[in-house]
């Protein structure tokens, strides 16, 4: 379930990129040519870190993503992701470590997220130091808690991925509340999308599929009240 959701999670990152910029960086449509449109480089990715299929992909899931920015050139950036289930004492090492694998192939800027989806609300220091003989590397990077926003704030943003990051905290609650009190949550996610009367019905529909399969209800009941709401 952990590998399955991870996939779902970075697939809606992926379809929701342009909202995750926003919700990430508050200047994003002066920083980046969203119009443009993004590349997402998964082949790319397994080219410089061949070693990440070894873990299967249920620890991690990464994300390397080309975006140009506002001043009308043809130069581009790269935005590294990572969305981290767990807590890992080399987790500071791994982003250093991609950042300059990644800097060396593409000698362009690079900014990086970790985005933690875990239960554990304490987040590891955002950065990785070494010092040895005058030698020194300090490393920082962008980290953020599905939980570090509640859920009135969640749904008083005018973004849809603040609907995401809501799904993320409500999956954690699978298995530790009743069915019933899940779907619920569910239901009120999807609601609060399609009561905004922002967004395409395509871009609706997309979205509802993924709440229906990331926060998966067993009873056929619940299942029947959800897609009532489309």
């Amino acid at each position: 379930m952990r590998r399955k959701n991870d996939i779902l999670l970075k697939s809606a990152f992926e379809e929701a990129f342009s909202d995750l910029l926003r919700f990430f960086f508050t200047e994003a449509d002066s920083l980046f040519d969203i119009e443009k449109g993004f590349e997402f480089m998964d082949k790319e990715l397994l080219e410089l870190f061949p070693d990440l299929e070894k873990h299967g992909g249920s620890r991690f899931v990464d994300m390397l993503v080309k975006i140009y920015g506002t001043d009308g050139s043809e130069e581009w950036m790269l935005i590294h992701i990572e969305i981290q289930a767990q807590n890992d004492q080399e987790f500071s090492k791994r982003m250093f470590q991609y950042f300059y694998r990644i800097y060396d192939r593409y000698d362009v800027p690079i900014t990086a997220l970790a985005v933690f989806t875990g239960a554990g609300k304490n987040l590891p220091v955002n950065a990785f130091n070494y010092k040895f003989l005058g030698t020194e590397i300090q490393y920082k990077y962008n980290n953020y808690h599905i939980m570090d926003h509640s859920e009135e704030q969640l749904l008083a943003m005018d973004n849809p991925f603040a609907l995401i990051v809501l799904a993320a905290q409500k999956a954690l609650l699978a298995d530790k509340i009743p069915e019933w009190e899940l779907a619920e949550h569910r239901l009120n996610i999807a609601r609060a999308l399609i009561q905004s009367k922002k967004y395409s019905n395509e871009k609706i529909r997309r979205f509802l599929y993924f709440l229906k399969t990331f926060i998966h209800i067993e009873n056929p009941e619940f299942n029947i009240n959800f897609d009532k709401e489309k």
